[in-house]
């Protein structure tokens, strides 16, 4: 992808402009914070669109010395480098100029539920919660967990957690879908191989100016508090139920022995799920076409396959095949798949824009 010289100028003087604003003194409060907001997100594109521009020169230089025979053999040498790094930066430049979903700076809400499959897939859910909690750690992110409800044999039936920290949503966004595991259960007796699966949903969780619910469609519900907790949970009201009647949302959290706090975690989690159908209204075509290119993140479509017998793990949205297993599902190994699917999402949506 060639990228003009003007629209080169265009970035350095839109980020030239920016920062002469942040530097007269003159931005207060809200004014301040957007263009703080403009300068970091058009640093790094405005650095790849200079370092292009002092390149594409650099070559003009040089080949004005191909002329001089006796620089001739040094600037032939420079011009092989600059013509390969040329087109780096190109791409490079490209990619950072595209456009951005608004929530991928945001941190995310994250729900895994057990799915087909009994207490296999309960444990399978426990699996995949400490695989993304371990991923989460060498990134340096915080995991909260704010509601689950543990299955007798280990694992979870399901579990809500937040998740807190740089670029979390960007990352995370591609993860949503069903996630099938093969393997033999502890609990089988013969060896038999089983299929079981587990339901994943990351969402964007909003400031609270991002979404704004109005006292009087919210449905609160109190109840006693059912599983393991010890006696005081299990003989007060603590556990919480919110219906949002507009939507028909339903969240419930009877984790915490506070009211308040189940109250209060129930509210977080309703906000994520409300900002999510809203992100999705508004983004039309957008959110249609990143559906095509690495899947929908729709809670109903298989999206990658943990086989443990072969030591396999495999994305069935780009066909990548790793075998990885036992790093991926530890933690670390997880960031080579998602940088796979970052890059194939990036790929497509360059290749929409030059169509």
């Amino acid at each position: 992808m060639t990228i003009p010289p003007e629209r080169l100028d265009q970035i350095a003087n839109r980020f030239a402009e920016i920062e002469a604003r942040m530097a007269s003194g003159q931005l207060e409060g809200e004014e301040f914070v957007q263009a703080s907001r403009d300068y970091a997100e058009l640093e790094p594109v405005a650095k790849l669109a200079l370092e292009l521009k002092a390149a594409r020169e650099e070559v003009a230089g040089l080949e004005e010395m191909l002329a001089d025979p006796e620089m001739r053999s040094m600037a032939e040498e420079e011009l092989e480098a600059l013509n390969q790094r040329i087109p780096e930066l190109e791409q490079q430049l490209a990619v950072a100029m595209l456009p951005r979903d608004s929530a991928d700076a945001k941190p995310a809400m994250l729900e895994i539920r057990a799915g087909t499959g009994g207490d296999e897939a309960a444990l399978f859910a426990g699996d995949l919660y400490r695989m993304y909690e371990r991923f989460a750690g060498e990134q340096g992110w915080k995991v909260e967990p704010v509601s689950m409800s543990a299955s007798e044999v280990g694992g979870f039936k399901e579990i809500v957690a937040n998740v807190t920290g740089t670029g979390v949503f960007a990352k995370l966004k591609f993860e949503s879908g069903v996630h099938r595991v093969q393997r033999v259960p502890e609990t089988e007796s013969g060896g038999r191989i089983h299929t079981s699966a587990a339901t994943v949903a990351v969402l964007p969780e909003p400031d609270e100016v991002d979404v704004q619910i109005d006292p009087g469609d919210l449905k609160i519900d109190t109840y006693r508090a059912s599983g393991a907790g010890g006696q005081h949970v299990n003989t007060t009201d603590s556990a919480i139920r919110i219906t949002h009647e507009p939507t028909g949302l339903v969240v419930t959290c009877q984790d915490g022995r506070s009211q308040h706090k189940n109250r209060e975690k129930a509210m977080q989690v309703l906000r994520a799920r409300l900002y999510e159908q809203q992100r999705e209204a508004t983004q039309g075509a957008e959110a249609e076409a990143r559906k095509a290119m690495v899947g929908s993140g729709d809670r109903s479509e298989r999206i990658r396959t943990y086989n443990y017998p072969q030591g396999r793990v495999t994305d069935h949205r780009i066909g990548l095949t790793l075998q990885k297993l036992p790093q991926i599902i530890a933690g670390p190994g997880l960031g080579e798949l998602i940088d796979a699917l970052i890059a194939e999402d990036e790929a497509k949506r360059l290749a929409a824009m030059n169509e």
